[in-house]
């Protein structure tokens, strides 16, 4: 799976709280995906966390 952080990112960090393996926030207070390929568990945590981004701003590629 391919997860990406689009614009609508209002910087919460509850996705890096989440799962800290794929999600960060940058310097600029914005999250973003560390990883290109994610599989197994640490995909479903991965989708944990973007289920649970209040703004919706995580998506991702089976």
């Amino acid at each position: 799976m391919r997860f990406r952080v689009n614009d609508d990112c209002i910087g919460c960090g509850m996705c890096a709280e989440t799962c800290p393996e794929v999600f960060t926030l940058t310097d600029a207070g914005v999250a973003r995906a560390v990883r290109d390929e994610i599989d197994g568990a640490l995909a479903e945590k991965a989708k944990e966390a973007a289920e649970g981004c209040p703004v919706s701003a995580i998506g991702y590629d089976a």
